[in-house]
């Protein structure tokens, strides 16, 4: 444990206070942390957190011309389509099964790239990788990057305040970080750019990655409905953007006890199964708390995994060469001893 002790970088207001218990910050203290490690002016080694809500700022021009010039019944439709399904099944599928977890296993690099790039780049890996490794470690304790205890706003701001790591890892430490993340086609950086820059990736890779991205999906878009469905879907990304960073917080049930019978059987931490986020995502929270590195979820008969389904399709064509599935476990010890 003592690597996920100290691979994030500490909030200023700290994780627990000197009797062990979780720090509460008012929201005066997370907006202040929040604005200040966004500071790149102050701190170039700020540059990742600022790079991700700057590509979110990118998006409301976006939602604007959606809502002013291009809101219609079809638009609509495919915005709730690609910024609800689309987004969210490739971020279960990408983030967190495959990069986080290691469920399972591309063929070859192709089809790494491209599911890695088959929805508009959003969120860094490394932001989303390093620390959910801490919240499965630290799962509702305080060290727990996005602990739904400290509040909705703790949770909202945590790519920010919490979840980055830490700028002064010693070189064995960081030679762990970047064992992570080897296998998620992220270019790294030495440990000598990492001191530098304070992150795993590389800021020239990083950008020039967005832009033609960005680029390649704005062209698809206009060229399938011109520049109305082109802002629509930029703008439900931007929607997703948003939202994503809520998930926690619902998902372990506002920091309070809400697990129900036949339905949460993980009671380690706070985790929920939800119907939204498992629909349209894939994502039932609780089961993934139970069996954390299965590339299924949606372990009963109306557990719909859109995540899995595209994991699925993926090793029948060739392209995924190995998985990891839990569900005959989760019956055999929760659904037939019964």
């Amino acid at each position: 444990m003592a690597f996920l002790d100290h691979v994030l970088q500490p909030p200023s207001y700290g994780w627990k206070t000197a009797q062990g218990e979780l720090v509460r910050p008012v929201k005066l203290a997370i907006l202040r942390e929040f604005f200040n490690r966004m500071n790149i002016f102050n701190d170039r080694r700020n540059w990742l957190p600022f790079f991700s809500w700057f590509k979110v700022l990118c998006l409301v021009p976006f939602f604007v011309l959606f809502l002013a010039e291009y809101l219609s019944l079809w638009t609509a439709g495919a915005a709730f389509i690609y910024g609800m399904i689309i987004m969210g099944t490739h971020g279960t599928v990408w983030h967190h099964r495959y990069c986080t977890h290691g469920a399972f296993r591309f063929r070859n690099r192709f089809w790494q790239f491209f599911t890695r790039q088959l929805t508009l780049n959003i969120i860094p890996e490394e932001i989303y990788v390093i620390s959910h490794h801490v919240h499965h470690a630290k799962s509702d304790q305080p060290g727990d990057p996005y602990n739904a205890q400290a509040g909705f706003l703790y949770c909202f701001l945590a790519d920010v305040n919490h979840q980055p790591i830490a700028k002064d890892l010693n070189e064995a430490d960081y030679c762990r970080v970047r064992q992570l993340m080897a296998h998620t086609g992220v270019k790294g950086n030495s440990y000598r750019q990492y001191q530098y820059w304070g992150s795993y990736a590389q800021p020239g890779l990083a950008v020039l990655t967005w832009l033609l991205n960005w680029s390649f999906w704005y062209l698809a878009f206009y060229f399938m409905g011109g520049n109305a469905l082109a802002c629509s879907l930029f703008a439900a990304a931007g929607i997703w953007a948003i939202g994503v960073r809520t998930f926690n917080y619902d998902g372990h049930g506002h920091g309070k006890e809400k697990h129900r019978d036949g339905i949460d059987y993980n009671r380690a931490d706070k985790s929920i199964n939800q119907l939204w986020p498992g629909y349209v995502a894939g994502e039932w929270h609780n089961n993934h708390h139970l069996y954390p590195k299965s590339a299924r979820s949606g372990f009963k008969s109306y557990q719909l995994d859109t995540a899995w389904l595209y994991i699925k399709l993926l090793h029948r064509f060739g392209a995924v060469r190995s998985y990891r599935d839990d569900k005959p476990a989760f019956v055999a010890k929760y659904v037939q001893r019964k």
